[in-house]
């Protein structure tokens, strides 16, 4: 089915009602991790899950959610993976530009994150570094796509533990772009690294994108 809005629907409002549902979605991925309770109980959650899954799919998008480019060159997009508020696998990142126009944002992985005892996956990390420095390279002025990402691992990364994650603009060369980022402890104490080569594609240079 179509997921055109019914012309008493305000976009805004669904798009909120939609990001609160996203935080119980995350809440529910959370709780499925870290349960304990019975197997009776489980089949029970499960049976009720899957009617409300249903109650969802009853009238389904077409499309994922719409993506634009804002007035700071920085894309925005409510289904994305890593700061989507639409997208319950999304932490959600919150990424903001400091003064001196680099990239930063306050996280905290949670348990669904774990890939060695205790720590996180090592491509989340990845993935959080991989947008982050892509928004570097955006509030530069030189959007574009990941065209290599180099990581170096250099602690283990905790759950449930306040992290910042920085990132900054460094050069371009034509269509190229890099940035160097990094997750570290509040103290600064680095616990993963990244570099990233960006590539603008012609079409944006030739046609740039606007909000």
């Amino acid at each position: 089915m179509t997921t055109d809005l019914a012309p008493t629907e305000d976009a805004d409002a669904v798009l909120a009602a939609l990001a609160v549902l996203t935080g119980r979605a995350r809440e529910l991925v959370d709780a499925v991790v870290l349960t304990d309770v019975p197997e009776s109980e489980i089949i029970a959650v499960a049976a009720e899950l899957a009617t409300l899954t249903e109650r969802l799919r009853a009238r389904r998008r077409t499309s994922p959610q719409p993506f634009e480019i804002g007035p700071d060159g920085v894309p925005r997009h409510a289904g994305n993976a890593v700061t989507g508020s639409a997208n319950p696998h999304a932490l959600p990142l919150v990424v903001q530009t400091t003064p001196e126009r680099t990239a930063r944002a306050e996280l905290t992985f949670r348990p669904t994150h774990e890939g060695p005892p205790a720590s996180v996956h090592g491509g989340i990390s990845a993935m959080i570094l991989d947008h982050l420095l892509g928004h570097a390279v955006a509030v530069a002025g030189v959007a574009g796509m990941t065209g290599t990402l180099t990581v170096r691992y250099r602690r283990r990364v905790p759950y449930g533990e306040p992290l910042v994650a920085t990132a900054e603009y460094t050069r371009s060369e034509g269509r190229k772009s890099w940035a160097e980022g990094r997750i570290a402890l509040p103290d600064g104490t680095p616990l993963v690294e990244a570099t990233g080569l960006f590539i603008t594609p012609r079409e944006w240079v030739e046609n740039p994108l606007r909000a």
